[in-house]
C-alpha cells in the first residue's frame, strides 16, 4: 500500500488521560486519521506541564502529542467543566485514566455521560479491571504481577503501559463499531494489569522458560557472543535451523532433539564466537538466516 489506511478519519477523540498509556493510545488514533484533542489540567506555577510526562521527559511528551490538539483547564471549576462539556458535545469517544471514583466526582461516570451524550463512548483505562480498578499501581507492579520481571533489573521498556495503549486504541475501534451496529455509545474498560497478563501468556504456556524452544532450549533461537559483540539468532523453523547448522559445519538433521542437544549448542556457539558482526550479517544475507548482530 502506498498510503496508510485512515479508519478513524472523521472521528473525534477526546482524551483526559495523562502520563503514558492514554497519550500513546491517542497518538495511535491520530495516526489512524482521527481528530484528536487532549484536555489536561493547567500546570502548577513554574512547571512546564500538568502531565507528568511533560516534566520527566519533554521529548517523549512532544512526540506523544504530535498531531494532537492540546487544551488546558481545571475540571473542578465551572469554567473547566464548561470547556470539558463543549468538547464532549462534539466527541465520538473519550479516553480517561482516572480511577472510577475520581471520574464520578468530575461528573464523568458512565451513567451520567450516557444520559447526557447517548452516542458518546467511554474508553476507561484503569490499573486493573472490575473491583480492583481503585487499586494504585504502575507498569512495574503490573509486570511483577504477571511474572515478567527477572532478578533486580528494571525492564527495558514499559510493556504494560504500551500494551495497554494498544488495547485502548483497539477499544476505540470496538466502540465505534458497536455504535455503528446499535446506535449508542458503549463503555469499555482497559486494565493495565490485564495488558501485562496478555504479554505474559507465552511465559505461562512455557514457551519462553529455559526449557522452552524460544526460551533458550533450541540452539537456533538464542543470543550468543560473537567476536566483537553479540548476535540474536532466530533460526527456529526447520529450514532456517538447517541453514544455520550447515553454516556451522554440523550435520543437518530434521529432529528437534538434535537442536536441543548441548553439543549442538556448543558447536553453534563456537562457530559464532569466531566471527565478527559484519561477517555474521553477511552470512545471514547470503544464506537467508534470521539473525541480528548487536554491539
Amino acid at each position: 500500500m502506498t498510503t496508510p489506511l485512515q479508519p478513524l478519519h472523521g472521528t473525534r477523540i477526546l482524551s483526559l488521560a495523562l502520563n503514558l498509556p492514554g497519550p500513546a493510545a491517542l497518538l495511535r488514533c491520530a495516526r489512524m486519521g482521527a481528530e484528536c484533542t487532549k484536555l489536561e489540567p493547567l500546570p502548577a506555577p513554574g512547571q512546564p506541564s500538568a502531565d507528568p510526562m511533560g516534566i520527566y521527559s519533554p521529548a517523549a511528551y512532544g512526540e506523544l502529542h504530535q498531531g494532537v490538539r492540546v487544551l488546558q483547564a481545571h475540571l473542578k471549576t465551572d469554567e473547566g467543566q464548561a470547556a470539558l462539556h463543549a468538547e464532549l458535545a462534539r466527541t465520538d469517544v473519550v479516553i480517561t485514566s482516572f480511577r472510577p471514583s475520581a471520574l464520578a466526582k468530575l461528573g464523568l461516570g458512565w451513567e451520567a455521560l450516557q444520559a447526557r451524550y447517548p452516542r458518546l463512548s467511554l474508553v476507561r483505562i484503569v490499573g486493573a479491571l472490575g473491583e480492583r480498578a481503585e487499586e494504585p499501581g504502575h507498569d512495574l507492579t503490573y509486570q511483577a504481577e504477571a511474572g515478567l520481571l527477572a532478578g533486580l533489573q528494571v525492564p527495558p521498556t514499559l510493556f504494560a503501559d504500551m500494551a495497554g495503549a494498544l488495547m485502548a486504541s483497539e477499544a476505540v475501534l470496538q466502540a465505534l463499531q458497536a455504535r455503528a451496529q446499535h446506535g449508542a455509545g458503549v463503555c469499555i474498560e482497559v486494565g493495565l494489569a490485564e495488558a501485562a497478563e496478555w504479554l505474559a501468556l507465552p511465559l505461562q504456556w512455557g514457551l519462553t522458560t529455559p526449557q522452552g524452544d524460544v526460551g533458550g532450549a533450541h540452539a537456533g533461537y538464542r543470543i550468543y557472543p560473537c567476536a566483537d559483540g553479540r548476535v540474536a539468532v532466530a533460526a527456529l523453523e526447520p529450514h532456517f535451523a538447517a541453514r544455520l547448522c550447515e553454516a556451522a559445519g554440523l550435520a543437518v538433521r530434521g529432529d528437534m532433539e538434535h537442536l536441543r542437544d548441548p553439543a549442538t549448542h556448543e558447536a553453534i556457539a563456537r562457530f559464532l564466537q569466531g566471527r565478527t558482526r559484519a561477517q555474521l550479517t553477511a552470512l545471514a544475507q547470503e544464506r537467508d538466516i534470521p539473525l541480528h548482530a548487536l554491539h
